[in-house]
């Protein structure tokens, strides 16, 4: 009986983080943000706790991983941090879209710099993942990772206030639960605000292709006006 009770524990314990690794990826516009001050932070009162600000995110923050508090309303004058930018804000930028954006800043202290992380299953069929972003890589760096491997992502569209990026998901990620990460590396002033993370079933074309696409409109309309 005993016996038992302990397999069946353990059986359901299985099953608790097997629904809990296996979901979706969540909040991935960050609209799900609960405002909640953390009033035992020194930071009070711009700092807000992580669970509720960013549900489903994992917060590194230098060489800490699991940060249990962000900044709200609030820019970082040089520390590692990852921040949430509202359209209630007064001391910080607005957000790219809807009513919250997520801003990582690499700061000048930490080889790790700040990041978001989550893992879930990639969807079925998903080529390519895609987000609009801000930020400024003059001294740092913006990668993002899916499975332990970065991924290489290119610009398909520039606005006035964003630009989209896109990058392929290796095949065999299709259908697996893999973790996705941004991060903002370690650099002054490396701050990368984003927002409207994605999945796409379009692929992104290579650059080498962009490329030699672009040669080939460039030949044609050079043949046109010979003619």
């Amino acid at each position: 009986m005993k016996f038992q009770i302990i397999r069946f524990l353990f059986v359901g314990i299985l099953f608790q983080l097997n629904c809990a690794v296996g979901q979706n990826f969540a909040d991935l516009d960050f609209e799900n943000a609960v405002i909640v001050p953390a009033s035992s932070s020194p930071y009070y009162p711009y700092a807000v706790y992580a669970s509720e600000a960013l549900p489903g995110w994992m917060v590194g923050s230098g060489n800490y991983l699991g940060v249990s508090t962000i900044n709200y309303d609030d820019t970082s004058l040089g520390a590692t941090s990852v921040q949430l930018f509202g359209v209630d804000s007064q001391y910080s930028e607005p957000p790219l879209a809807g009513n919250f954006s997520i801003d990582l800043y690499g700061g000048v202290t930490s080889a790790a710099g700040a990041s978001i992380s989550q893992t879930a299953v990639v969807p079925s069929g998903a080529a390519a993942i895609e987000f609009i972003a801000s930020g400024s890589s003059q001294f740092g760096a913006l990668l993002v990772s899916l499975g332990g491997q970065d991924i290489s992502y290119s610009a398909i569209s520039v606005g006035p206030d964003f630009t989209t990026y896109a990058a392929n998901i290796p095949p065999a990620l299709a259908d697996q639960i893999e973790t996705l990460s941004f991060t903002a590396t370690e650099g002054d002033n490396n701050y990368w605000e984003i927002d409207n993370i994605g999945f796409s079933p379009n692929s992104v074309p290579e650059p080498t292709t962009l490329v030699l696409a672009g040669l080939g409109v460039i030949s044609v309309l050079y043949l046109r006006h010979k003619v």
